[in-house]
């Protein structure tokens, strides 16, 4: 790197924390060890373990400090109790911003990092595709993903202009990073029709969890695509380095 380069971005990522209150020391400490060490955090949903505003608060006391941009979005624990009304605001008070299918720009050291953020949902891949066909909640589930897509493909398009884009989901948009799992499950823990805007408008990364027990890093054509499930992960957070004008991910612990 020349003399005169600007240092690099650092991305904190995780997924799958499963805040509780019986934890909530564990989060406190994890979270703020990020203190000075990232300048923007991305988290890939599963924020608690079953959708409740306690679980929630846990969470929320400890990213209130961190000085940095938070951006969220929903995983399928966070939607179990169906209580999304509730512990949005509790998250929203302490600076995490959620994103459904919705776009964000953080200005970090006067550079613009865009952001489309969506949980996304089960669908399937090659062989196992859940079709547009048959039961009415079967084909209900389909249409999410499509309204999944049209949102991507737009939001792609939304934050084209950004030095650095980025993709945050919590179920995986391709197989790569789901090697690990039993293949008899993987309908459940994603889909590949996400993948078409994402090989369409090359992002410079893809953050998402669900896969517990998948492969840490993917990809998605040229586009780099990375499991950032804490249990994948075997740590709290991965901090990514974005530097340069070009694509350069370069995940460091």
């Amino acid at each position: 790197m020349p003399d005169d380069a600007p240092p690099p971005l650092r991305i904190a990522a995780a997924g799958d924390m499963h805040c509780q209150p019986s934890r909530a020391e564990e989060a406190r400490v994890a979270f703020g060890a990020l203190a000075g060490d990232a300048d923007l955090l991305l988290l890939a949903g599963d924020l608690t373990t079953h959708g409740q505003p306690e679980q929630a608060r846990v969470l929320a006391d400890a990213v209130r400090d961190l000085d940095i941009p938070i951006y969220s979005v929903w995983g399928n624990h966070d939607w179990h109790c169906d209580q999304i009304d509730a512990i949005q605001p509790i998250l929203e008070d302490a600076g995490v911003t959620i994103l459904e299918r919705d776009t964000a720009i953080a200005c970090v050291s006067d550079v613009e990092i865009g952001i489309v953020g969506l949980k996304g949902f089960v669908g399937g891949f090659p062989g196992s595709h859940l079709p547009d066909f048959g039961e009415p909640l079967l084909r209900t589930v389909y249409r999410e993903t499509t309204k999944d897509v049209e949102a991507l493909d737009e939001g792609l398009k939304a934050i084209a202009h950004c030095p650095f884009r980025i993709v945050l989901m919590h179920y995986a948009p391709s197989t790569s990073t789901l090697i690990g799992e039993p293949e008899t499950i993987w309908t459940m823990l994603g889909n590949d029709r996400i993948a078409a805007p994402i090989a369409q408008h090359e992002p410079d990364m893809v953050l998402h969890g669900h896969a517990h027990a998948g492969t840490f890093a993917g990809a998605i054509g040229e586009v780099p695509v990375y499991n950032v499930s804490v249990p994948v992960l075997g740590q709290d957070f991965w901090v990514f380095e974005l530097s340069g004008l070009e694509r350069a991910t370069a995940p460091l612990h």
